[in-house]
């Protein structure tokens, strides 16, 4: 019997409930099939759960041309690369992929009903892993993709401003967010400039801080942008300027409507806030990465996902009576 085999089986004498709960319910639902999703997808399956990720295709992982600040990959890894080594490696194990995005959650006695384009399935436990969405300057998808693998077009400068060092930068986002990025970029480069897609709403403290370390600001919105060679914009004023790189730094929203169909309350970037354990305070309900109130790093959602499994997968054992507790 080849190793997968055995540990599906495992799995399913392990999750056998004698009033035959197994029927019809899985242990573990993952919604979202980026690092955080696949990183406890990993974990819950080589503790022999039966395991289910849905993967709605837009994790922002994805969008990554190659990352070097990930552990173990000196020379850097495509975020395309990564989640495939990630899945296979989740698939290896048991864990099924379906390619499908959920449309709803819902209570169902002890038990998650989830909905999605092709059917219906109970899960005793869900881990929302469904990230957020960054908000894109208004270009086409294939320019924006091809700016993204040209590093004409950036989004994370915690990831990868060691790689612009020294270029042109510009940012992209004239509000106390895009102050805070650019004089963050200020420590690499000397040649930084703040744009606005609208009117600034920089106030006079904002002002102040991107003189003293030397930000430039273009106060006219920008009308284009042309990514063909770096990134180029075109201002309404009739000003066009060119620059090395671009970062775009007009926030994220969170994909948290499942999460508020529950019922559950959201901090106030929008995003959950859970325990230490990654529970969200509904029984069986948990949540890892960026939809989380934390740093957005793959490397903060992984730690967080290998909590939240390993919690997800104690807290039934404990439900099953497989915990020994002293008397």
């Amino acid at each position: 019997m080849h190793r997968v085999d055995v540990q599906r089986q495992g799995a399913e004498e392990l999750s056998q409930k004698t009033d035959g709960r197994f029927d019809d319910v899985e242990d573990c639902a993952i919604i979202g099939c980026g690092p955080a999703g696949l990183t406890a997808a990993i974990y819950l399956a080589r503790f022999l759960r039966s395991v289910s990720i849905f993967d709605g295709g837009k994790s922002r992982a994805s969008w990554i041309p190659k990352s070097h600040n990930h552990a173990g990959y000196p020379d850097g890894i495509s975020g395309h690369e990564l989640l495939a080594r990630m899945r296979q490696q989740a698939e290896q194990f048991g864990t099924k992929v379906i390619e499908q995005r959920v449309a709803s959650i819902a209570r169902q006695g002890d038990d998650f009903l989830l909905t999605y384009e092709t059917g219906k399935r109970k899960f005793r436990t869900v881990l929302l892993a469904t990230g957020v969405i960054n908000r894109r300057p208004p270009i086409d998808d294939a320019v924006h993709q091809s700016a993204l693998d040209a590093g004409f077009l950036r989004y994370c400068p915690v990831c990868d401003a060691y790689e612009a060092s020294t270029a042109k930068i510009a940012v992209l986002g004239a509000d106390g967010d895009g102050a805070a990025e650019a004089m963050f970029l200020r420590r690499y480069s000397d040649r930084v400039t703040l744009l606005t897609l609208k009117e600034s709403e920089l106030q006079p403290v904002h002002l102040d801080a991107l003189a003293k370390v030397g930000v430039e600001i273009a106060t006219s919105p920008v009308a284009e942008f042309d990514f063909s060679s770096g990134a180029a914009v075109t201002l309404t004023n009739g000003g066009k300027l060119r620059f090395d790189t671009l970062y775009p730094a007009l926030g994220t929203d969170p994909a948290n409507e499942l999460a508020l169909s529950l019922g559950l309350v959201v901090s106030g970037d929008r995003c959950l806030v859970a325990d230490k354990h990654q529970r969200l305070g509904i029984k069986g309900l948990y949540a890892a990465g960026d939809i989380l109130s934390a740093l957005d790093q793959i490397s903060v959602a992984m730690g967080q996902a290998a909590i939240a499994a390993t919690t997800m997968h104690n807290d039934m054992r404990d439900e099953d009576g497989e915990i020994w507790k002293p008397v």
